[in-house]
């Protein structure tokens, strides 16, 4: 907390001292009534610090020398528009004193206690006034709590109303303002105090109540927020503006009494005209998807604890006409689709930057209203032959093999378990001799088998998990036809990765991270490393480009030089199109939630290929056309 100087004391009150008000509020500050207050003042502190004793474990006040409030997590895009703000119970931003109104400052210690700057702790007058009223009425109904009581009553104790309680909160009241500075008490409760509609500090009650920062309340919103405090949900201009009115005046009315303010500043504040922000709390994100996305990764990072309560700042790599573009094209999709034959049809699209790994879309369904499911990081889906790209490489990178190396499309047979595998081509048939890039161009699925078993299952396996791709997998003779679950987002940073040659960054979702003070918590500036052999994923890209061209992913090509691999499952429950240019990589999935056959002849060529075609159109439209860098570029690697 700050230990500035509160230069905007009430009436003027001397940096030197905090405990002296200036001429000019004689009926508060009389040298009389300043004296027997202090002798009063220092008679009960005498007395509770006796009483002390007896109060042993009470919490120890002076760790707030380093107590940090929970504070509200913003997230933000990349150009610093506010997707979406998570907190626990405490919806709160935390602000220096020097940052809130002085206006606000003075009509809350006008509205509960006046004369913060004069007791230590305690207020005599405020204590002899609510035994009177509580004597009265039988039972604790006034507190004659000062701001200190209030605030080590919040941080520390129960909200029971009985006499007990309010022993100790005067006992901590004086111990604190021992160890700490008036001016940092003050700010601790503007910054701890409950504003209503889950608002706590001030900062996140000006933006909710007047869309501003506290800094920039004017006197008549700073005497309606003051007047909040006792019952912030009945006085709530958002429930009643006449309750909220009477309490403003009541507010103003004390500050005019206290000489506070004159009368024309009165005046103007009561007739000053009230423009309401709205109610923030709880609000959902812009978007959802991108957002959830985050959190899961920040929790994932710092613990789901400080995502809820430690108040940082997240800016991260999503554009939001971009995203919002990307959406809007999925669910023209989805209708298109329906119209096919493509029931409950659900769609997940991810955009990945090959150059910095930075998540430039993530769409994880058709519409989050409906379902915040994000298919895109959380669906585990079987790629098909979208997986192969990963067998080929591994094959170029033992040596054994280039994009013109023969492979024969025959029948096999391999012993799996108690029976026999015999894989099939799609259409049934088989083509014999054939050159790699043609075998991955028409989706042959035999030849990837017969280099997936000649480099080795496991090196395949290890090829993926080198590519980012950590979804469970086993190195069985199935493997290279994609029999295992991935996600969109797995598929896109693994394509990419082999687009920047080998050069990778961890993807994510997330540029920086600050606290609320500005402190870099974390900095996913790119810092590429050489995990694949570049000769060995260039070929990789050259083949794949021929899937475009010439192969089954015709539908994708979009005028520029690309790359990709259509993905069809047996049973057409899952069908796909991934596919890069040198700038970005795009994974787009088709299926349908309860994981049932879409519609027999559904293909990742047919209906996923147009889909990812009309995504990179959009997305490329002001980026020039690049070609990919040539096998011949780099050097081949020895055989094993």
């Amino acid at each position: 907390m700050s230990s500035r100087t509160f230069e905007d004391k009430p009436s003027g009150a001397q940096p030197s001292s905090g405990f002296e008000f200036v001429k000019g509020v004689g009926q508060v500050t009389g040298g009389t009534l300043l004296a027997a207050t202090m002798l009063s003042s220092s008679a009960i502190a005498g007395g509770l610090v006796g009483l002390a004793v007896s109060f042993r474990n009470l919490p120890d006040v002076r760790q707030l020398r380093n107590f940090f409030p929970s504070e509200t997590t913003y997230i933000y895009d990349i150009k610093g528009k506010l997707l979406a703000s998570i907190h626990g119970e405490a919806n709160r931003e935390v602000v220096p004193l020097d940052r809130i109104s002085p206006q606000l400052k003075r009509a809350v210690l006008a509205s509960e206690d006046a004369d913060f700057y004069f007791h230590h702790g305690i207020n005599p007058k405020g204590v002899g006034r609510a035994v009177l009223s509580n004597w009265k009425s039988g039972g604790v109904r006034e507190g004659g709590s000062t701001v200190t009581m209030q605030l080590v009553k919040n941080l520390f104790l129960s909200r029971r109303r009985d006499f007990t309680r309010k022993i100790a909160e005067a006992v901590l009241a004086i111990r604190l303002e021992q160890v700490i500075e008036k001016d940092e008490i003050l700010e601790m409760y503007l910054n701890q105090v409950y504003w209503g509609h889950n608002n706590y500090g001030v900062q996140t009650a000006a933006r909710t109540y007047f869309n501003k920062n506290a800094e920039n309340l004017t006197l008549g919103e700073s005497a309606m927020m003051a007047g909040l405090i006792q019952a912030p949900e009945d006085y709530s201009p958002f429930r009643s503006m006449k309750n909220a009115k009477f309490q403003q005046k009541e507010v103003l009315g004390r500050m005019l009494s206290l000489n506070w303010i004159t009368q024309k500043e009165h005046d103007d504040a009561l007739n000053e005209k009230i423009t309401l922000g709205k109610i923030r709390s709880f609000q959902g994100s812009a978007l959802p998807y991108v957002s959830n996305a985050v959190s899961h990764e920040l929790a994932k990072k710092f613990g789901r604890d400080a995502l809820l309560r430690g108040g940082m700042r997240v800016q991260t790599t999503i554009d939001t006409k971009f995203q919002e573009d990307a959406e809007a094209l999925v669910r023209r999709w989805h209708q298109r689709l329906l119209g096919q034959g493509l029931y409950k049809n659900q769609i997940a699209l991810a955009a990945v930057d090959p150059r910095t790994h930075f998540v430039k879309a993530l769409v994880g369904g058709v519409d989050p209203k409906t379902s915040e499911f994000n298919r895109a990081t959380q669906a585990l889906r079987q790629p098909g032959s979208a997986f192969k790209p990963f067998v080929y490489y591994a094959g170029f990178a033992s040596g054994k093999f280039s994009p013109d190396s023969t492979v024969v499309d025959s029948p096999v047979s391999y012993r799996d378990g108690d029976g026999w595998y015999r894989p099939r081509n799609y259409d049934g048939g088989f083509g014999g001799a054939m050159s790699v890039r043609y075998a991955l161009a028409q989706s042959r699925n035999i030849p990837v088998i017969k280099i997936g078993k000649t480099v080795g299952m496991n090196k395949v396996v290890e090829t993926c998990r080198t590519l980012g791709i950590m979804s469970p997998m086993e190195p069985v003779t199935s493997l290279p036809l994609g029999a295992i679950g991935v996600t969109p987002l797995e598929m896109a940073g693994a394509y990419a990765t082999i687009a920047n040659y080998g050069w990778q960054s961890p993807t994510t979702l997330i540029v920086r991270v600050t606290d609320s003070s500005g402190n870099t918590l974390l900095d996913n500036t790119p810092k590429p490393q050489l995990v694949l052999d570049s000769w060995a994923s260039a070929a990789t890209i050259d083949i794949m480009r021929s899937v475009i061209t010439e192969g089954t992913g015709k539908n994708a090509a979009i005028g520029r030089p690309a790359a990709g691999k259509t993905g069809t499952t047996s049973s057409e429950k899952d069908i796909w199109f991934v596919g890069t240019v040198p700038q970005l990589t795009t994974a787009v999935w088709v299926g349908r939630d309860d994981n049932k056959t879409l519609r027999g002849g559904a293909t990742g060529g047919t209906m996923v290929a147009p889909i990812w075609r009309s995504f990179m159109q959009q997305a490329l439209q002001n980026t020039p056309a690049e070609n990919f860098k040539s096998p011949s570029q780099f050097r081949r690697p020895k055989a094993n």
